[in-house]
């Protein structure tokens, strides 16, 4: 009967891969023209990373959804402020995003990379996951990106990965790299400085890569000892395990 509400739309996670376009999948290629809300996160002044990434999957017809975040680098994630601002944000991006789903239109939410490994996604799926039908749509990450780069593979035989977060404080990492076989570690930026002394201390930067901007027109790869002072927030650092059995 003319005038029902429409069934609420689908949000879709959309990982679109570490920055090369040719690393987007079918999959999330196609979910992309299907849904006629396109969100996707953003610094003020800027389109994005996922949303550069996208672009030749996305229409005029699509309505876009930037969310432009409130705060970056400006303040630290562990000013009260930051995390303030940022909670308050990720609830209003949530809302909009809810206005669409309730008038039945699905949103693919676009993420950088993966949108379950360390994204931003996450903070969308949190709130509304539990009011509207999601699924998430899996990318390419940069830490598998960044690993076919080097001259060995990140793993062999019996070799556990650990992946691990530079936020974590400077005896955390050293315990962390300490006890891995391979490992990745993200979220370099700022933390660099940091980071390059726990790598050191657990007696690992001879067998370390650092790759920049993996996938990307600007990236580069180089032995950790040959890195540079200042790392983009696009960085981390890869150390291939040597493949002894258990």
């Amino acid at each position: 009967m003319s005038g029902e509400p429409l069934p609420p739309g689908t949000l879709f996670g959309v990982g679109v891969g570490p920055g090369d376009p040719e690393l987007m999948t079918l999959k999330a290629v196609r979910t992309i023209g299907a849904c006629p809300v396109v969100a996707y996160f953003c610094k003020r002044g800027t389109r994005g990373q996922a949303r550069r990434i996208a672009d030749q999957a996305i229409t005029p017809d699509q309505i876009e959804l930037p969310m432009v975040y409130p705060v970056t680098v400006e303040l630290p994630p562990t000013h009260p402020e930051y995390g303030r601002q940022i909670e308050a944000f990720f609830d209003e991006s949530a809302e909009r995003i809810a206005e669409h789903l309730a008038a039945g239109r699905s949103v693919a939410a676009l993420n950088e990379g993966d949108p379950f490994f360390y994204g931003s996604f996450m903070h969308l799926f949190l709130r509304l996951s539990g009011r509207f039908k999601s699924e998430v749509i899996p990318g390419v990450t940069s830490m598998v990106c960044s690993a076919s780069l080097l001259p060995r593979p990140l793993m062999l035989r019996d070799d556990v990965l650990s992946v691990i977060p530079g936020t974590l404080d400077e005896a955390a990492l050293v315990r962390a790299l300490t006890a891995a076989d391979a490992c990745v570690v993200m979220k370099l930026g700022q933390n660099l400085p940091k980071v390059r002394r726990a790598i050191a201390a657990a007696g690992l930067a001879e067998r370390a890569w650092y790759v920049e901007r993996a996938s990307m027109d600007e990236q580069r790869f180089m032995p950790f000892l040959e890195a540079p002072d200042v790392a983009p927030y696009f960085s981390q650092i890869v150390i291939p395990g040597e493949g002894k059995r258990g």
